[in-house]
């Protein structure tokens, strides 16, 4: 099992706990509005960092960015399986080919 299996693992057992005792519990509490709006300020944080050559805090909010990314999709209770299983299907495709498919 992955790290981001594991962490997906977490996530999903976090959802019944109370929002006072977990991060990812009140985040959840919170809506997958509310997800979807802190994995964009995540991303927007690894935007800038990439932007500045900041390789340390890259390395911080892309981290960030995967968690955030794995919380809104539970949110929406969309498995990690079902993003990697998409990914797989493109794997071998041009972007520009699967981009025009679309």
């Amino acid at each position: 099992m992955s790290v981001l299996h594991d962490l997906e693992t977490t996530i999903a057992a976090r959802k019944s706990a109370d929002p006072d005792s977990s991060w990812t519990a009140k985040l959840l509490a919170k809506g997958p509005e509310k997800c979807a709006e802190k994995f964009g300020e995540e991303a927007i944080e690894a935007i800038i960092a990439a932007a500045k050559n900041d390789r340390e805090n890259l390395t911080y909010e892309s981290a960030d960015v995967l968690y955030h990314l794995l919380v809104m999709l539970a949110a929406r209770d969309i498995p990690l399986d079902d993003v990697l299983n998409e990914l797989a299907r493109r794997q071998g495709t041009s972007g520009i080919t699967e981009k025009a498919s679309r």
